[in-house]
């Protein structure tokens, strides 16, 4: 009798990015429709609006039909770019809409917040209006050719999750 083959250990964004896709391939989700699902996920996940992405992220999976776990997964998984790309979206709207742009030396924002809270009120929410307006331009042009760029690899995946040669091996 031959010796089992041993499982591959597997890194952690293996196992958190990867093997989800697979089990969900597995599951029977087409690759068009998981790519839209990931793409919607990520593209809300990174919205300027700060503690709206899952909300919106499953209003939208909700509306469209699409995957709820990959777009979730994708969601969360975006965090990072979010608090990332949140600044350089605050500042091209700032530049796009032609307004004040955002203080970023955290004393003069301060400064400001003490002496006028209701125009740094203002200020702040017109900033946040002008990023999402930015954002959503941005994720409109950009979610097309993220489908079109995610969908032939998950169909390689997917022919590969059918011929048995990514066993989900759980570890």
């Amino acid at each position: 009798m031959p010796d089992p083959v041993p499982p591959v250990p597997h890194g952690w964004f293996y196992r958190r990015t990867v093997l989800p896709v697979l089990a969900l391939l597995r599951m029977g989700a087409t690759p068009r429709a998981l790519a839209w699902s990931l793409t919607a996920g990520l593209l809300i996940g990174i919205n300027p609006l700060l503690g709206t992405t899952t909300i919106l992220s499953l209003a939208v999976a909700f509306v469209f039909r699409l995957n709820l776990v990959a777009s979730q997964a994708a969601n969360h998984a975006a965090w990072p770019l979010e608090i990332a790309l949140m600044v350089p979206f605050i500042r091209l709207g700032a530049w796009v809409f032609h307004t004040a742009a955002m203080p970023i030396a955290p004393k003069l924002f301060l400064n400001e917040v003490r002496t006028a809270p209701l125009h740094v009120l203002r200020q702040v929410w017109m900033w946040e209006w002008h990023a999402l307006v930015v954002w959503g331009v941005m994720a409109t042009v950009a979610a097309p050719l993220m489908v079109m760029a995610l969908t032939p690899m998950l169909s390689r995946l997917q022919s590969r999750v059918q011929g048995h040669q990514y066993p989900i091996v759980p570890l």
